[in-house]
């Protein structure tokens, strides 16, 4: 039985230093719909094995360990005193991808990325533990930040849009797929149908899994994929491959070199991640006015620490292309607007986040799920890049302060999108010298938006 908690106050945890543990069943209740959606969801966590596969060459049984292995540390963020979803750092996925493709496909790919992966993390860990993040940020120039960030989304969509990429494949279903999901995430009419129609109210609170279900029978339909071949029984990862041909256990660690030339676009994974610990917060925030029975403690610093661990820990198990984000935005807001409604729809934010991880970890073991979504992986994908890449160019917009910063910015976005991390900040660093010489890190700010005009 869960323990009970005095309003106004946070739900009961043990202290562990800067982790508050909470256990289910014993600090916080099973929502059970927040764990039926995440068994169902679990087919966006499989859309990263298009991504495995593609760049590594792993078979799919092998990429399956992977999205298990993540899957398990999903759950830390709430187990530790992190309140919300975590998931991919997604924007910054392109931006890793073509930095691996400079090496050749192999052991010294492989390489590339456990190098990258463990340097992001050990990095994390550092910037959390010293309390040190928003003074890291602040030292890179807003219009390299403001180029990084488009530049990310940028990259997401040439990713699905590339000749003979993932839309040359699946042209009518990503079509189909990605104008229904605009239209329910992002349009105002559809906003307006949800105050004013329940069903309509339900299907904006699944997020995009009615647009994957649907995915699912356009694309055959279309003749763009197979019908799924229904498998039952439980999935069968094959960790003891992953193991012995895709990480340090069989291969060995990576040379210093790989280290080194990892450092740029890990500045830039980070500055992406930056932005997903601030929307995490932000998010938390709205409910905090209607949800004043619990006290919520989101600390950006807990968070570095924990999203760290899990970087440095998948890079030595089971290097993934996908990375180990502080959020999965969609999903965060679906369970924090359930939050807000009251303690009848979900007692503690701890019981939704935790509820909907543990339900795509069973989702994962589950053959006749994993094998319904499995021809649609790369449309689940596609879908999950546009959606970010969408995001990604107007937050990077308005991180911009005037209009020349505005400027700087769509260069490094050109350059990080065609070129890499490298060259965009080496570009960005003469740009902002050329242009703001002593004010290189202080720049200038104008009333280009609507935002700045208020002040």
């Amino acid at each position: 039985m869960s323990k009970e908690r005095i309003d106004g106050q946070e739900t009961p945890f043990w202290s562990m230093g800067p982790f508050k543990v909470r256990l289910p069943f014993v600090h916080y209740r099973i929502e059970w719909p927040d764990y039926f959606q995440g068994l169902l969801m679990c087919a966006v966590d499989l859309a990263a094995i298009p991504l495995m596969t593609e760049l590594l060459g792993m078979p799919f049984e092998v990429a399956l360990a992977v999205v298990m292995l993540n899957g398990l540390f999903y759950l830390l963020h709430h187990l530790l005193g992190d309140p919300v979803v975590p998931g991919w750092i997604t924007p910054a996925i392109p931006l890793l991808m073509a930095y691996c493709t400079t090496f050749p496909e192999g052991p010294e790919r492989i390489h590339a990325l456990i190098s990258f992966q463990l340097l992001l993390g050990i990095f994390s860990i550092f910037i959390g533990a010293s309390g040190l993040a928003h003074k890291v940020v602040s030292l890179i120039p807003q219009a390299i930040k403001s180029g990084v960030i488009i530049g990310a989304g940028i990259a997401a969509v040439m990713a699905v849009f590339k000749v003979d990429g993932r839309f040359d494949t699946y042209p009518i279903t990503i079509t189909l797929a990605v104008g229904i999901a605009f239209y329910v995430i992002f349009s105002r009419h559809f906003a307006h149908l949800k105050q004013n129609n329940a069903f309509f109210n339900v299907i904006g609170k699944l997020g995009v899994f009615p647009i994957v279900a649907l995915a699912i029978v356009i694309a055959p339909t279309v003749g763009e994929t197979s019908w799924p071949d229904i498998q039952w029984g439980f999935s069968s990862p094959d960790f003891v491959t992953l193991w012995n041909e895709y990480t340090v256990f069989g291969l060995g660690l990576p040379p210093l070199t790989m280290f080194l030339s990892a450092i740029p676009t890990v500045l830039a994974a980070y500055i992406v991640l930056f932005g997903d610990v601030l929307q995490s917060r932000a998010i938390l925030e709205e409910a905090d006015h209607l949800r004043t029975d619990e006290k919520i403690d989101y600390d950006p610093d807990r968070a570095h620490m924990i999203f760290g661990a899990r970087n440095s820990a998948m890079s030595i198990l089971g290097p993934d292309v996908a990375m180990c984000g502080p959020l999965w935005a969609a999903m965060h807001v679906v369970i924090v607007e359930r939050f807000s409604q009251g303690k009848k729809a979900m007692k503690s934010i701890f019981g939704g986040a935790g509820s909907f991880r543990w339900g795509t970890n069973t989702g994962l073991l589950f053959m006749p799920i994993v094998t319904l979504v499995q021809p649609i992986l790369g449309v689940a994908l596609a879908l999950t890049l546009l959606i970010q890449g969408y995001v990604s160019v107007r937050i990077g917009v308005m991180e911009a302060r005037s209009q020349r910063d505005l400027g700087i910015a769509g260069i490094v976005a050109a350059v990080l999108a065609t070129r890499g991390a490298t060259w965009a900040f080496a570009v960005g660093v003469v740009l902002c010298i050329l242009v703001y010489g002593r004010d290189f890190f202080k720049g200038e700010k104008d009333k280009t938006f609507v935002k700045d005009q208020a002040q």
